[in-house]
């Protein structure tokens, strides 16, 4: 019997060998580190959805930054529970140049200059309705609801935003920020947008952490449907010509295909969001004793890397970076 000369297992045979043949890596650099803040003082809540993820007033933010900053981790993405009685149709507060958003970047730019922060731009958290824009006659309104995304981004970059990221998904969102982020002065304040979002099932948790369920209906006439494809890459193409400098699709784990296509046709930085519900599944079944979950966590992070992502936003961002640590 004659054997095969090239023989793949020979660059598997020990632990040098395959780390030095490995085609893909994690770094610390590679993640966005969502965090969720709430008013008031001296509160730490945890997301009953999200086991180990947590709320955090403002004064006790530091200790969780301190800790990322430690592990490596350099940028960070806000996002604030807004209380009942701030919310209405046309997202009042989110103008608000004192509010908690505004009000929580200031805070970071102050004691952590050096972290990239950036900030979600959307209306659901402020919306009475908990949609993405405002709401006429049961319809969520396009153009109008722009004209307070952009508002809001300028707000954020005058507290002080590295860069603003929109998840909205609103038509021609994109082009209205950069327009109004350059009249204002902030022509050097980023752009990461959501281009490729999808109406998905796995968006949960996040919307417990948030309280911002839509009050009505779903968000499937401006989120993607998830059957396709060829649509994701239409949203980043307009996205990248209104002026975006780097574009997302989310969730991650059941669209790695589309962010290998986003990656293959595009010359611009991609992230992917490793959404709440693929956080939840993966603590869900180690605490079940059914997988082991730093093994899980880390293969699916470096399935985004393999696919093309070269930025995840992942609340695993703190733990996957201690293990990357000590590699």
């Amino acid at each position: 019997m004659k054997y095969p000369t090239t023989r793949l297992r020979r660059n598997r045979q020990s632990d040098a060998i395959r780390e030095m043949v490995q085609e893909n890596r994690l770094h610390t650099s590679d993640f966005i580190a969502p965090i969720f803040i709430m008013e008031g003082e001296n509160k730490k809540e945890e997301i009953p959805s999200m086991p180990d993820y947590f709320r955090y007033s403002l004064d006790l933010l530091k200790d969780e930054l301190d800790e990322l900053v430690e592990v490596g981790i350099q940028s960070v993405l806000l996002f604030v529970k807004v209380p009942e009685e701030k919310k209405d149709n046309k997202g009042t507060e989110a103008l608000n140049d004192d509010g908690l958003m505004q009000e929580s970047v200031r805070f970071i730019k102050k004691h952590y200059p050096d972290l990239l922060v950036m900030t979600d731009v959307a209306m659901d958290p402020y919306s009475s309705y908990g949609h993405d824009g405002i709401v006429e006659d049961g319809e969520i309104v396009n153009d109008p609801s722009v004209e307070v995304l952009a508002e809001m981004a300028v707000s954020h970059a005058k507290a002080g935003a590295d860069m603003v990221a929109p998840s909205d998904m609103m038509d021609g969102r994109i082009g209205a920020m950069r327009e109004a982020l350059d009249e204002a002065g902030f022509e050097n304040t980023g752009i990461m947008a959501y281009s490729a979002k999808y109406a998905s099932s796995y968006y949960g948790p996040f919307r417990d952490a948030l309280d911002s369920a839509p009050g009505f209906g779903d968000k499937k006439t401006y989120q993607m449907n998830p059957a396709n494809v060829d649509e994701a890459l239409s949203e980043v193409e307009l996205d990248i010509q209104e002026g975006a400098d780097i574009v997302m699709v989310k969730p991650g784990m059941p669209y790695l295909d589309v962010v290998r296509a986003v990656k293959q046709n595009f010359n611009i930085p991609v992230s992917v969001y490793n959404v709440s519900g693929e956080y939840a599944m993966i603590k869900a079944a180690a605490e079940k004793g059914w997988l082991n979950e730093e093994e899980a966590m880390m293969e699916a992070l470096l399935g985004f890397k393999r696919a093309g992502a070269d930025l995840i936003a992942t609340y695993f961002a703190k733990a996957a970076a201690r293990i990357i640590q000590k590699w």
